[in-house]
């Protein structure tokens, strides 16, 4: 807790971890999680949601969730994606994270280096849902809700795999839009998915020989 302490003197509050999930994939909304650890009941296990396997990050799901002074989850849209840019689409994520925390954050600790705006004072961490406890609580909610939703919307469009490969350019993903085309959750303003919904241009014809 470090980090979190060291912010926390600057801002003389409490500090959240923030991390998000989906910022890649070709469908389906970006999440991000905000997370208040009590430094007097912290889990066991906490690591970077890409070190735990599935099974892991379920399971310490209930237990951040009860032992944390707060936690909070955000969503942006596939359609604010497409409009606003996945760039600001994660930060609106974050902010709406941040806003549904039971306790307002004096200062936020953010995975990466970009210091996406907030309504508290921000420092950024490289790497930081493997140095900060919060981060990587927030990185477990922010990958395990938005995994959910995915299975959620396999349901809905079952023909592109989604509960397997999370939205992600997988080759599965890559041989079911080749067959079906996309759908209304892919990211039209994603190269890979544009190109199939723009119609290709005609080809300059050949001049014909005098």
């Amino acid at each position: 807790m470090a980090l979190e302490m060291r912010l926390a003197g600057l801002c003389q509050g409490l500090v959240c971890g923030v991390d998000e999930a989906g910022r890649g994939p070709w469908a389906g909304p970006v999440t991000a999680a905000a997370v208040i650890l009590n430094p007097d009941d912290l889990p066991d296990g906490l690591n970077d949601s890409k070190a735990l396997t599935e099974k892991k990050r379920e399971a310490l799901v209930p237990v951040i969730k009860a032992r944390a002074l707060a936690w909070g989850v955000g969503h942006a849209s596939v359609e604010e994606i497409d409009a606003i840019n996945i760039l600001r689409a994660t930060e609106l994520a974050m902010q709406r994270a941040v806003a549904a925390l039971a306790i307002a954050p004096a200062g936020a600790l953010i995975d990466g280096n970009y210091r996406f705006k907030l309504p508290c004072q921000v420092d950024v961490a490289v790497g930081g849902d493997g140095l900060s406890l919060s981060i990587a609580a927030a990185s477990i909610l922010a990958k395990t809700t938005r995994d959910q939703m995915l299975v959620e919307l396999d349901a809905v469009y079952p023909q592109y795999g989604f509960a397997s490969h999370k939205g992600y350019g997988s080759a599965q993903h890559r041989a079911a839009l080749a067959e079906h085309g996309p759908c209304p959750i892919h990211r039209a303003s994603y190269a890979p998915i544009r190109a199939l919904l723009e119609p290709q241009a005609d080809p300059v014809a050949a001049p014909v020989a005098a």
